[in-house]
């Protein structure tokens, strides 16, 4: 199995004509018409990033929402892409885009594929949120994102 990588992934500032193939992707969009809006909101805030490797495989939302720190507020990969480095490649772009500053995100505990590709990218514990999803706490992680040559 190629990785995304091989498949020359490219990342991306998401357009509002990319709003139906970002739905297509995630399926919670497809039933909750609110992440839909969040969607729209955040591609016409411009916070909205996504990979693409002949058609999109996953984005991201990076703003400020969290007491005023670089938030990466969702990352979501088509299930058809999963593990094979979408994940990490919108991360590490988003990490660039806040090069020197803290990078907060959160998980919930029992996302492990998303607690290991946090793991692995340097992301430390932060912090917990209880009673946002039922038995199931939200896990804060924080980073100092690195600063890049050139």
């Amino acid at each position: 199995m190629q990785t995304m990588q091989e498949m020359d992934i490219k990342i991306r500032r998401a357009q509002a004509a990319d709003l139906s193939a970002l739905i297509s992707i995630d399926p919670i969009a497809q039933r909750e018409p609110g992440r839909c809006q969040m969607l729209g909101e955040a591609i016409a805030a411009q916070s909205c990033w996504l990979a693409e490797a002949a058609e999109v495989r996953g984005y991201g939302i990076l703003d400020r929402s969290f007491f005023q720190q670089h938030f990466v507020a969702l990352l979501m990969v088509a299930e058809t892409a999963r593990g094979r480095g979408v994940g990490h490649a919108l991360m590490s772009a988003l990490e660039t885009r806040c090069a020197g500053d803290k990078l907060f995100t959160s998980s919930n505990a029992s996302n492990l594929p998303m607690r290991r590709l946090l793991d692995k990218l340097g992301f430390r514990e932060s912090g917990r949120i209880d009673n946002l999803d039922d038995g199931d706490p939200e896990i804060v992680f924080m980073k100092w994102a690195e600063r890049r040559a050139g």
